[in-house]
């Protein structure tokens, strides 16, 4: 996983992100090839800059790519609400709405709602001009006590 902490992480993101980003070389992020950009106040983003691997058998980006990084991008913004908590999807709705072919997706994602127990977020995967690709939705649990 690539790790660029942007000037618009807070300094609390930016510390998450750190802390994040040894597991994520070890995990599918690295495989992946994802970059976790920002974190602030309630807000993430994530990049991905397209490869060859990450296309389907069509010549776009395969769906299962769009629904890691918007889940990973939720499930980010919803661990950072709760830092010291283990937080897991528990409902992930998408929506395909046009296909990418190249280039680079940023994925933003951000708190609907939240309680001690659960967070609710969206998400939009659009090209670097802005096109919306993809979006949906997630709530995740809050384990532990």
């Amino acid at each position: 996983m690539n790790l660029n902490l942007e000037a618009d992480s807070s300094e609390e993101g930016k510390k998450l992100l750190e802390q994040w980003s040894a597991a994520a070389d070890q995990s599918f992020w690295g495989f992946l090839g994802a970059e976790m950009k920002v974190i602030r106040d309630g807000y993430a983003e994530v990049y991905l800059d397209i490869k060859p691997h990450h296309m389907n058998l069509i010549g776009i980006l395969h769906g299962g790519v769009y629904a890691t990084l918007i889940d990973s991008a939720m499930g980010l913004v919803a661990m950072a609400a709760h830092p010291d908590r283990a937080v897991v999807t528990t409902n992930l709705n998408l929506n395909y709405v046009s296909p990418i072919k190249e280039g680079r997706l940023i994925v933003s994602a951000e708190i609907v709602h939240q309680s001690r127990k659960m967070v609710s977020t969206q998400s939009y995967a659009r090209t670097e001009s802005g096109e919306l690709c993809a979006f949906g939705t997630g709530t995740f649990r809050v384990l532990g006590s």
